[in-house]
């Protein structure tokens, strides 16, 4: 009997996900360029289960019913064009091949179009919930081949998260690397609440000098009320371990931490596609900085800051503190849908924004009850251009940005670092802005570079040039961009 789907790379990943697809009724051939990692898996915590393992790609390819589907579960960038170039010889029209790791949307596309024009099916499946969630069930989000869907559909939403009673946290993306976009999306929201979490702690313990096992016991109310969400119960969780000794482990871990590229990516696209992403690309940044651990040490004993010191209502002070993380959170999800809004429009996508926000409902790292209220927006409005504008998200920000106003205020006076948190601030500050200073910015470069400006008494689209030192010229330079 042939199997129904065949998986490339047996790592931590891919053997849960495999596990993961047996035991929802699938049989599962699995191939790894490691012999013994095959073995391993098969003699081990596959043995006695539909999972037959394969020692060459010919073999895996033959064990296959029609139209075979491979998954690919190895590194980005050039394992997944390797194995692509090795397949394609072997398949048959109307195979499929899908990736499931962190490939970068552009490379998705390219895939696709190429796959596509010999006649075969191609889809870039991000995969968010770590090993846990690949064996237990995970957020998916596939894009690509359309024609692909029906035949991966009933395999990738058995194996999903579940929500709301049964509904998979797994549904059709879109076109060509959409799917693996919207992962793209998914880690850099995920770089931003990590990092907002990261600077309230930072308060807690610097300004307030509160304990781990406080700080755990604030988490744990936070985690009971609007805020519940992972990465809150999962810091909760963190703050109460110890270590052998008996004093909290989190005390002994070095603040250097590490990043696998697909938060920079993401701030790269906002760039190219002009959409403000401040709060993912500080919490990008903040990474970078925190690497840079000898120079801050060294730092540390030249440069000065202010004594800190609170005078406050210290229960109050925390309400804030969490009224503070909501609030941004609510930007940072704001800035993410931007994100997503503008590639729809560059690349042609055509996006369920609101369906999105569903997929991300379970499994995945960023699950939240949260991302209910971003559905909702966009049932009530499908055509949102930003989520502050929706009625609930502006009556969420009226309420909380005064406590965020508030941390700020107590954090500078201090000098604890709150990129994220500040960038949260700027951001909203800007957007409720009718009037911003870039009037000066255009004449600034109107005056150096003859960029020329637009007039507020004149029609949009009419541009105006000064001679503002009288030496120069009516040459203009090309009209700006935005």
């Amino acid at each position: 009997m042939q199997s129904q789907i065949g998986l490339i790379g047996v790592g931590l990943m891919g053997e849960n996900l495999v596990l993961n697809m047996e035991n929802k009724g699938f049989s599962v051939s699995v191939f790894d360029i490691s012999k013994q990692k095959i073995e391993n898996f098969v003699s081990g915590r596959g043995n006695g289960k539909r999972i037959h393992g394969c020692f060459s790609v010919e073999e895996l390819i033959a064990s296959l019913a029609l139209p075979r589907k491979i998954m690919l579960m190895v590194p980005a960038g050039k394992p997944v064009d390797d194995i692509i170039e090795t397949l394609v010889p072997l398949l048959a029209k109307g195979d499929i091949i899908i990736d499931g790791g962190n490939s970068h949307f552009t490379d998705t596309t390219r895939r696709t179009r190429m796959l596509e024009s010999k006649d075969l099916l191609y889809v870039g499946a991000g995969v968010s919930g770590g090993e846990e969630g690949a064996l237990l069930g995970p957020s998916i989000m596939p894009g690509g081949s359309a024609a692909a869907w029906e035949s991966v559909k009933p395999i990738f939403q058995a194996i999903a998260a579940k929500v709301d009673g049964d509904v998979p946290c797994c549904d059709w993306i879109g076109e060509e690397g959409s799917g693996h976009f919207v992962k793209m999306i998914h880690n850099g929201i995920e770089y931003g609440d990590m990092q907002l979490i990261c600077e309230v702690y930072d308060v807690m313990r610097n300004l307030l000098c509160m304990t781990t096992d406080e700080m755990h016991d604030v988490f744990k109310k936070w985690n009971e009320g609007e805020l519940e969400s992972y990465l809150i119960e999962i810091t909760r969780d963190i703050l109460a371990v110890k270590d052998q000794d008996g004093l909290p482990l989190l005390n002994k871990i070095l603040d250097k931490a590490g990043q696998k590229g697909t938060g920079k990516w993401t701030v790269n696209t906002s760039l190219d596609v002009g959409t403000p992403l401040t709060l993912i690309t500080e919490s990008v940044f903040a990474r970078v900085l925190s690497s840079m651990k000898d120079e801050r040490v060294l730092a540390s004993k030249i440069l000065t800051g202010p004594t800190v010191q609170f005078f406050g209502d210290k229960k109050a002070f925390i309400d804030d503190i969490g009224n503070a993380l909501y609030a941004a959170k609510l930007i940072s999800y704001t800035q993410g849908y931007q994100l997503l809004r503008a590639a729809a429009r560059d690349f042609g996508w055509n996006l369920n924004f609101g369906g999105i926000a569903l997929i991300w409902r379970g499994g995945c790292i960023i699950r939240s009850a949260f991302l209910g209220k971003i559905k909702a927006a966009f049932v009530l409005n499908p055509d949102l251009v930003n989520l502050l504008l929706d009625p609930f998200f502006k009556k969420a920000i009226s309420e909380s940005q005064q406590s965020l106003r508030n941390v700020l205020a107590e954090a500078i006076k201090n000098g604890i670092p709150t990129p994220a948190l500040s960038s949260a601030l700027a951001y909203y500050d800007g957007y409720r802005s009718e009037n911003l200073p870039a009037n000066l910015l255009q004449a600034q470069r109107d005056f150096f570079g003859a960029h020329q400006y637009e007039r507020v008494d004149k029609p949009r689209g009419t541009y105006f040039h000064t001679n503002w030192t009288g030496r120069g010229g009516e040459t203009t330079s090309t009209v700006y961009s935005a």
